[in-house]
């Protein structure tokens, strides 16, 4: 038995936003409830509504910069930057820039629709 898992095809989320999301590991693509890590690409000027999500969620930048309205506060990232969102805090993620944003996400545990907790 391996120990070990190379993954060479992510599960793709379906998205109707124009949002690449590239699950390596996770709930779907490895049946992993502990850890999800995405590969993700948001197009220009996309966001989505903003969100209670019941786990810990780490982003790094690789191209571009991400938008992250937390509680009440802006804060924007760019390439080379990375930040810790700790669970149970309202967040909102957007691209209100004239690039893609290209970046990692990892949450812990791993990304669920039914713990993400988005807003109407």
């Amino acid at each position: 038995m391996k120990k070990y898992l190379v993954q060479k095809n992510p599960f793709v989320v379906p998205t109707s936003d124009g949002k690449l999301i590239e699950e390596h590991h996770g709930l779907i693509a490895t049946h992993n409830k502990d850890i999800s890590i995405a590969h993700m690409i948001a197009p220009p000027k996309w966001s989505e509504p903003f969100q209670t999500p019941q786990f810990d969620e780490y982003t790094y930048i690789i191209h571009g910069k991400k938008q992250f309205i937390i509680e009440d506060e802006v804060v924007i990232l760019e390439a080379g930057q990375s930040i810790k969102i700790e669970k149970n805090t309202r967040v909102q993620y957007s691209n209100p820039f004239d690039e893609p944003c290209e970046y990692i996400a990892i949450c812990k545990p791993a990304f669920s629709i039914e713990k993400v907790n988005r807003e109407a």
